[in-house]
């Protein structure tokens, strides 16, 4: 090749040479993104977001229930009148939210310092999960026996942080949970719940 020739090459050869040092060439040690690792945020924005693993809505405690409901929007409750409830657990209702949860939303109940006074959840589904809904609520080792109304049973429990009343029959549950200390209030709240719809 002549000296010609070379003093001709010579540049492009360095254009290239600068070409693919810019472009992460064979050796450069970034790794390309692929369209689908861009459609994917971060782990840490997934979490953020709420996609991390984890329990959330519907999935399933320890105990086989599913995670307890949450409020997430503002009442009416569908099945329970304010009144009833206001009158059943002895203290005024200033506002009501419920959960997501389908078929039957849970309902949140706040005395009028804005503290949750009674959450009734109702629960539709397998007989199993039914059960571990109750036993989560009011465990067998420590609660007393339920069976109203006829054809349910669970368990009743109270303290000086409140009551609980749960039963389930067959594939649903009702849990009433309040602050009051004698069951029978959370007791009256279940079956009114249940006869309210038709369970």
């Amino acid at each position: 090749m002549t000296r010609r020739a070379i003093a001709r090459v010579a540049p492009l050869v360095a254009l290239f040479g600068l070409v693919t040092a810019c472009t992460g060439g064979e050796g450069s040690s970034t790794t390309p993104t692929s369209r689908a690792d861009r459609s994917q945020p971060p782990a840490s924005s997934q979490a953020a977001s709420g996609q991390a693993t984890g329990t959330a809505a519907g999935q399933a405690t320890s105990s086989g229930a599913p995670a307890s409901p949450t409020p997430s929007a503002n009442g009416p409750c569908p099945y329970l009148d304010t009144e009833f409830v206001a009158e059943a657990n002895g203290q005024r209702v200033s506002k009501v939210r419920i959960s997501a949860d389908q078929p039957h939303p849970a309902c949140f109940f706040y005395r009028p310092d804005g503290e949750l006074q009674l959450s009734v959840r109702v629960y539709v589904g397998d007989a199993a999960t039914a059960k571990a809904v109750v036993d989560e609520a009011a465990p067998t080792d420590t609660s007393s026996p339920a069976s109203q109304p006829a054809g349910w049973t669970g368990g009743s429990l109270g303290n000086a942080d409140g009551a609980v009343y749960a039963v389930a029959k067959q594939g649903t549950a009702v849990v009433a949970s309040t602050n009051q200390q004698q069951s029978v209030k959370a007791r009256r709240v279940v079956e009114t719940t249940i006869t309210n719809l038709g369970l």
